[in-house]
C-alpha cells in the first residue's frame, strides 16, 4: 500500500520531503508532481524501480528515460553538451522541456537508448521537484505518469494512489500540475530535432 503525502506546492515541509527521500534511497518509486504532470521516479541506481515503470507503464526497450536533474552542474555529469548545445539549453531552463543527449559513463547502460546510447535530461520549475532532488542530492531517473489505456496523465493525488496504491511506494501529492507532458528536444546529432511538442515553447527551437 502506498504512503501518502500531502506536500504544499509552494513551502514543501522539510519532514514531508526527507522521508520521501529516505523512502527513495531504500529502492522506493514514487510519484511526484513536476512543472509538467506527475512523474514517476526513483533512484538512479534502483534497477527493480526502472522494471516497476516499464511494467506500469507497458514501455519497450527503446524509451528513453528521463534524469530529472536539480541544476546544470548536475545535469553536466550525466551528458555530454557543447558549447553551442549547452546555450540553447540554458536559456530554456529549467522549464518544461526534456533533451535528449548523448550520455556520459555515469549513465547506466540500461538507461540508455540500446542503439543511440542517448539518455533524456531535464531541469523542472517546480518547488517540490526541487526540494526532492536537492535532499537527494541525484537526479531521479523519471518517466511521466501517463497509464496504458489513458490519453492524458492523471492530475489528482487520491486518483493516483488509487489507481496504483499497490504498485509504487509513495504518492506526493501537490496539487494539480497540468496534463502536459514536456516538449522533447532531441540535440544528439547536432542540430535540434523537435521529437514531442508539449508545454515548453517549440519556437526557439524551430
Amino acid at each position: 500500500m502506498a504512503k501518502y503525502f500531502d506536500v504544499h506546492p509552494d513551502n514543501p515541509q522539510r519532514r514531508s520531503i526527507g522521508q520521501i527521500v529516505d523512502l527513495l534511497r531504500r529502492d522506493g518509486l514514487i510519484v511526484y508532481p513536476t512543472d509538467s504532470a506527475y512523474a514517476l521516479g526513483c533512484q538512479l541506481g534502483n534497477r527493480d524501480g526502472l522494471d516497476r515503470i516499464r511494467t506500469i507503464r507497458h514501455l519497450d526497450d527503446r524509451h528513453h528515460f528521463t534524469l530529472v536533474c536539480r541544476d546544470f552542474a548536475q545535469l553536466g555529469q550525466f551528458v555530454h553538451v557543447d558549447n553551442t548545445i549547452f546555450r540553447a539549453i540554458k536559456a530554456a531552463t529549467p522549464g518544461s522541456y526534456t533533451f535528449i543527449l548523448p550520455a556520459t559513463k555515469e549513465v547506466p547502460r540500461r538507461l540508455l537508448h540500446p542503439k543511440k546510447k542517448t539518455v533524456g535530461v531535464r531541469i523542472p520549475d517546480h518547488v517540490v521537484a526541487q526540494a526532492l532532488l536537492d535532499e537527494l542530492g541525484e537526479p531521479l531517473v523519471s518517466s511521466t505518469l501517463l497509464l496504458p489505456n489513458h490519453e492524458e496523465p492523471l492530475t489528482q493525488g487520491w486518483e493516483i494512489k488509487d489507481e496504483l496504491d499497490h504498485v509504487v511506494d509513495a504518492v506526493v501529492d501537490s496539487g494539480d500540475c497540468g496534463t502536459e507532458p514536456t516538449t522533447v528536444i532531441d540535440f544528439s546529432g547536432g542540430e535540434p530535432e523537435i521529437v514531442r511538442k508539449g508545454a515548453g515553447d517549440t519556437a526557439r527551437f524551430e
